[in-house]
C-alpha cells in the first residue's frame, strides 16, 4: 500500500503538472542568478513588471501540459521607494550589505503593457500618467496614486521557495514536480515498447517453436549478453541525445526479459486441453494466441512490467546523470544530481543532491513493492496455500 500510495501521488503530479508547480514556465526554467543555492524556506520580495508584449495566456489544458510563458518579468527587491511617477527598486544581490543597483521603473510600465514606441506623458498637475496600450494603441490616463496602490497590492509579492533554489536560481520544488513527468513518461513508454516486443516475440517463439523459437532465443541471448546500460548508451548515441530518444533506447533493451517469461508461459499453455480443443474446432493460430493464450499469461507479464517500470526510471536517471538523457533545460532528477553532486560535501547545500536522489530511490522502491505485491496476489500457489491454512 505504501508503494501504491507513492505511485498514485506521482501520477496525480504527472497529470496536473504545471497547474500545481510554483513556477509554471515551460520546464520550470525561470532563472534568477542572484538567488542561486538558497536554503529551503527562503523568501524574497519580487516586483511583477508587465511585459510590453502580447498576452501569453493559454487555456487550461495547454497550461497543464506545456506550461505557460509568463506575462511578467520578476525583479528581486531588497528595498523600494516611490519617487514621483516612478518606483525606485534596489535589487537584491544575496550579499550583506546588499549594495544592489537602484533602478527606476515608470509606474505605468510596471502595471500595464504599454507601447514603448510612443511617448509616456506625465501630467504632474493632475497626478496622471498618460500612455498608449501595447495591443490596442489606445491612449489612456491613470492616476499615479491608483497605480502606486495597485503596485503595493498586486505587483509587490513575497515568494517562498519551499525547497530552496538550485545553482541557476530556479525553484527546486518546481523542478522536482516537473521532473516527475520525465521519470514516469520514460517508464510508461519504455514499458509499453518492451511489452509490445516482448509479448509478441515470446508468444511466437513459445507457440510455434521450431526454427522460429531457435532464432528468437538466439536474438534474446545476444541482447541479454550485453550489459543493459552499455546497450542503452549505444542506442542513445545512434538515435541522438534527447527526451524521446531515451524512451526508445530504454524500451529496446527491456523486452528480452518479457520475451523469456512469455515464451516459458506459452510453452506450458500450448499443450493444454483447451488449446487442443481450439485446434480441433478449426480456430486459427492468431485467435488461439490472442484470445486464449495471452489472457492466461497476463499475471506474470503485469509483475514484470512493474519491475521494468522501476528499471526504466533508474536507467533514465543514469543516462541523464551521464549527460546523454533528457537535455537541458528539461527537468530530470538524474541531471539535477549531476549538476549539484559537488554540493553533497557541503553542510548547507547537500539537499540539492539528496532530494532528487531520495526521490529516485522512493519511486523505484514503490514500483518494486507494487511488483512484489502483484506477484503474491497473482501467484496461484500462494493463494492455494493461504486457502488451505485458512
Amino acid at each position: 500500500m505504501f508503494g501504491l500510495t507513492i505511485i498514485v501521488i506521482s501520477v496525480v503530479i504527472f497529470i496536473l503538472g504545471y497547474l500545481i508547480s510554483p513556477d509554471s514556465s515551460p520546464d520550470a526554467n525561470e532563472q534568477k542568478p542572484e538567488l542561486q543555492i538558497k536554503k529551503p524556506g527562503f523568501a524574497i520580495k519580487l516586483l511583477k513588471i508587465r511585459k510590453n508584449e502580447p498576452d501569453h495566456s493559454v487555456n487550461f489544458l495547454v497550461r497543464m501540459v506545456n506550461g505557460e510563458q509568463n506575462n511578467f518579468t520578476y525583479v528581486t527587491v531588497y528595498d523600494y521607494t516611490f519617487s514621483g511617477n516612478d518606483i525606485v527598486v534596489e535589487e537584491y544581490t544575496g550579499n550583506e550589505p546588499n549594495r544592489g543597483t537602484k533602478i527606476r521603473y515608470n509606474l505605468a510600465d510596471v502595471v500595464y503593457s504599454i507601447n514603448s514606441n510612443l511617448p509616456i506623458k506625465n501630467d504632474e498637475k493632475n497626478g496622471i500618467i498618460e500612455f498608449y496600450q501595447y495591443e490596442s494603441n489606445q491612449k489612456i490616463g491613470v492616476s499615479v496614486k491608483d497605480m502606486q496602490t495597485a503596485i503595493e497590492k498586486d505587483h509587490l509579492i513575497t515568494k517562498k521557495y519551499l525547497l530552496g533554489t538550485d545553482r541557476l536560481g530556479r525553484d527546486l520544488l518546481s523542478r522536482m514536480l516537473i521532473g516527475t513527468r520525465v521519470s514516469l513518461s520514460v517508464g510508461f513508454i519504455a514499458v509499453f515498447i518492451s511489452l509490445f516486443l516482448g509479448v509478441f516475440l515470446g508468444a511466437i517463439a513459445g507457440y510455434f517453436r521450431g526454427w522460429v523459437d531457435d532464432f528468437i532465443m538466439w536474438l534474446i541471448n545476444v541482447v541479454w549478453s550485453i550489459p543493459t546500460l552499455l546497450l542503452v548508451i549505444a542506442i542513445t548515441l545512434v538515435l541522438g541525445k534527447g527526451f524521446w530518444q531515451v524512451f526508445v533506447a530504454v524500451g529496446l533493451t527491456m523486452w528480452v526479459e518479457v520475451a523469456r517469461i512469455v515464451r516459458g508461459q506459452v510453452l506450458s499453455l500450448r499443450e493444454k486441453e483447451f488449446i487442443e480443443a481450439g485446434r480441433a474446432l478449426g480456430f486459427k493460430n492468431n485467435r488461439l494466441i490472442l484470445r486464449h493464450v495471452l489472457p492466461n499469461i497476463m499475471g506474470p507479464v503485469i509483475v514484470i512490467a512493474a519491475s521494468n517500470f522501476a528499471s526504466a526510471i533508474l536507467t533514465e536517471a543514469s543516462l541523464s546523470f551521464l549527460g546523454i538523457g533528457a537535455q537541458p533545460p528539461k527537468a530530470s532528477w538524474g541531471k539535477m544530481i549531476n549538476d549539484h553532486w559537488a554540493y553533497i560535501f557541503t553542510s548547507d547545500a547537500f539537499h540539492l543532491t539528496f532530494i532528487p536522489g531520495a526521490s529516485i530511490m522512493i519511486m523505484v522502491l514503490a514500483f518494486m513493492l507494487v511488483g512484489n505485491g502483484l506477484r503474491d496476489a497473482l501467484d496461484s500457489k500462494s493463494i492455494d496455500a493461504k486457502a488451505t491454512v485458512g
